[in-house]
């Protein structure tokens, strides 16, 4: 396999030097190939890989005058090189070549999200283990409903986080495919077998059928996996924007020393990084889009795709780089007021036991789910409109006069709802 030398930032992965860079490195793979099978001379070979080289400058200078990013690349670099030179390129099409560079890229770029994917997913699971069994209230429809684990919301944050680098690695797989199968695919220059030995030299495998392109079904594959991870990340800055509102106050997101949260009003404290995520991952679906508009072209192939293809696919990774490693940071320094957490648990007098109530009432004295419910449910509403403590009014009810009081008010225990928190954990982890 050709040795290549290692980016670690997508924003350098993806720069002009670096991408001519990759180019150059499926053309040289071609002409080893080509000289194994004996139509390149040895000795042509080595004039070739010592002089192939080439400046960005030199590129786009010529390309102002052909028009042609490939034909600019190729008579850059085989300038260099010489006589030799008439093997760069040889039984090829553009799109040989810029398909087959781009797969690399396109790899070697969700090699970066994935790393920076299980950097999160650690601070995720470092909250989740840390208040594995701090009770908190659980909501939905923006409502109380009954307690949960804190450490069972970032639980089931590390559980997407799972799923989102699965997709991520199946994407890999698939867009790690070369073709240097000719101007439609049948490899009229070429062979199969010169291609096999390619994408072997390379690190990928050979797309089994392919046109002008690889078919962009792959890529959208890569940019849907990118734009669900993206839906997981504002998922997770959605709740913490939520759990910041000055009616909650229950985490926080870090203010740094110095930082300002309004040019107006000194006293806000503003979730702004979170914030940004949830726009950025509005970027990510448009981009995903995009790239599954770009599977259906004429033919064997025109060129509608590529000019999108130069902006989404570099903006797609920086973007979920940066949106990966910024939720990484806001986890790392969240703050938690667990005694916030614990003080809304109360905030509705008691109300959030009410299921509990009701299948107690079915159970113990055997009423009709109608009459347990309305019981529960009269009282549940003058507790919200008079701030009465929910127990207080169950246990003054005259048709809750045969219910031993110690025993109501057992009912109003956090522990029971979080019986089962270390079962689900150990769905994920090993004690």
């Amino acid at each position: 396999m050709i040795e290549r030398y290692s980016v670690r930032d997508v924003s350098a992965l993806w720069d002009e030097y670096n991408r001519l860079k990759v180019m150059l490195d499926v053309e040289l793979a071609v002409c080893q190939a080509w000289c194994e099978m004996g139509r390149i001379p040895e000795e042509a070979l080595e004039d070739i890989t010592e002089h192939a080289h080439f400046t960005v400058e030199r590129v786009q200078e010529i390309e102002r005058r052909t028009q042609h990013d490939v034909v600019a690349f190729v008579s850059a670099v085989a300038e260099n090189i010489g006589a030799n030179g008439r093997y760069l390129h040889l039984g090829m099409t553009s799109s040989d070549i810029l398909d087959t560079a781009s797969s690399i890229m396109l790899r070697d770029s969700l090699d970066i999200i994935i790393k920076a994917l299980d950097e999160l997913d650690n601070a995720v699971v470092n909250l989740a283990k840390k208040y594995k069994h701090l009770p908190s209230i659980g909501r939905t429809h923006g409502i109380h409903a009954e307690p949960i684990s804190l450490g069972l919301k970032f639980l089931n944050w590390h559980s997407e986080l799972l799923r989102d680098k699965g997709r991520l690695e199946s994407a890999r797989k698939n867009v790690s495919a070369g073709k240097i199968s000719g101007a439609v695919g049948t490899y009229a220059m070429s062979s199969p077998k010169l291609e096999a030995r390619v994408c072997e030299l390379l690190g990928l495998e050979p797309a089994k059928v392919s046109n002008q392109i690889l078919q962009r079904d792959r890529h959208a594959e890569v940019l849907n996996a990118l734009a669900i991870m993206g839906g997981t990340l504002e998922r997770m800055a959605l709740e913490i924007r939520s759990l910041q509102r000055t009616e909650v106050r229950e985490a926080f997101e870090p203010f740094g020393v110095g930082q300002k949260g309004s040019s107006a009003m000194p006293h806000k404290r503003n979730p702004v990084k979170c914030e940004r995520i949830c726009g950025m991952s509005r970027l990510l679906r448009g981009y995903a889009l995009t790239g599954m508009e770009n599977i259906a072209l004429w033919h064997e192939r025109d060129i509608s795709h590529s000019s999108t293809e130069r902006v989404i696919w570099p903006d797609a990774f920086n973007i979920a780089a940066f949106m990966t490693r910024s939720m990484t940071k806001i986890l790392q320094g969240l703050v938690v007021d667990e005694s916030r957490v614990k003080h809304n648990i109360n905030q509705t007098n008691g109300l959030v036991y009410s299921q509990r109530v009701l299948t107690f009432l079915l159970d113990e004295l055997k009423l009709s789910r109608e009459d347990a419910y309305a019981i529960v449910q009269e009282n549940a509403m003058k507790t919200a409109s008079s701030g009465v403590a929910f127990l207080d009014l169950l246990l003054t009810d005259e048709r809750m006069k045969e219910v031993d009081p110690e025993q109501l008010k057992k009912l109003f225990e956090n522990d029971y709802y979080l019986r089962y928190v270390d079962e689900i954990f150990a769905r994920f982890f090993e004690e």
